[in-house]
């Protein structure tokens, strides 16, 4: 016996997911997915990592803007679905679209809830210096991210690891939880926890303006944020004129005036302590570690950032 369903994601983070419902032999009869966007230099219509795993598999895709049309909804509710699973769909699903599937719709989402309801948990997670992160299993409501919670599966965010890091682990695991999710639905097993009234916050999207790395801000902060943002957007500083991202530092011991490089090894002074940068990339180049930048045009000593 199998559920019949629609799968709703568009990022690499929810592949694993899709893949994994389908080898458990679940009936996947529609996947749903964010529009082909312009990408690449030559600005071509790019479908998402999702569309076209779907395609792989010879799974129907859809793509609307939105659910506001009236055949959309239609056109949704005449699945009739056991159940729809959302992950990193990037689009908020109206009430009518909720209520179409039997057992209702399921997300996957990449936090411990209700910490980081929104939509970069798990950068925001790694930015905030948090010692745990997470992904849940969760029967959607109308509210952001703010139904009751089946499972949870969750994962230690070392000094060294980057979003990227957290972000495979956790879209591995969440893709376990889910088919285990649904096993339980079909049993009639599943149980559900109402999120707590309390510690809840929200993970906007990170600005432009938050990629720039303050030098005045403690270096746990720093490092925090630049792990967080790594691989993407990527943090960055400036040096004669180009842009440098940062994709990974660590806290150090010494002190210093803010954005003062302190040793030839890119150890740079924060508004309390020092972060040493250990990876970094300058515009239009590869990803190099800090031994392999310092060969180039290396940052002396002595020189400050901005």
């Amino acid at each position: 016996m199998s559920l019949r369903l629609a799968f709703m994601g568009s990022p690499e983070f929810a592949v694993p997911t899709l893949e994994a419902i389908i080898a458990a032999g679940h009936e996947v009869v529609c996947v749903y997915s964010q529009p082909p966007r312009p990408a690449g230099r030559g600005k071509e219509l790019r479908p998402t990592a999702v569309h076209l795993v779907a395609e792989r598999h010879g799974i129907p895709v859809r793509t609307p803007v939105n659910f506001k049309a009236e055949e959309d909804r239609a056109a949704f509710a005449a699945l009739g679905l056991d159940v729809a699973v959302v992950v990193a769909y990037g689009l908020l699903l109206p009430k009518a679209i909720l209520d179409a599937p039997r057992l209702g719709c399921f997300n996957l989402h990449g936090s411990i809830l209700p910490r980081w309801r929104g939509a970069a948990p798990i950068h925001r997670a790694v930015m905030a210096g948090d010692e745990v992160a997470g992904v849940q299993v969760m029967k959607m409501d109308v509210g952001l991210d703010t139904g009751p919670v089946m499972l949870t599966a969750t994962t230690p965010v070392t000094e060294d690891d980057t979003m990227g890091d957290i972000h495979d682990r956790l879209r591995v695991a969440g893709a376990a939880l889910m088919v285990e999710g649904l096993a339980r639905l079909e049993a009639g097993t599943a149980a559900l926890v109402e999120q707590a009234a309390e510690g809840v916050t929200y993970a906007a999207k990170v600005s432009p303006e938050e990629a720039r790395i303050d030098w005045k801000l403690p270096a746990r902060v720093v490092a925090a944020r630049i792990r967080g943002m790594s691989p993407f957007p990527g943090a960055w500083f400036e040096h004669e004129g180009q842009r440098i991202k940062v994709l990974h530092a660590r806290v150090d011991d010494g002190a210093g005036e803010p954005g003062t490089v302190l040793d030839d090894a890119l150890k740079i002074a924060c508004g309390e302590g020092t972060v040493r940068l250990t990876r970094l990339q300058r515009a239009g180049k590869g990803l190099v570690t800090a031994d392999d930048f310092q060969r180039g045009k290396a940052i002396a000593r002595g020189q400050k950032l901005t």
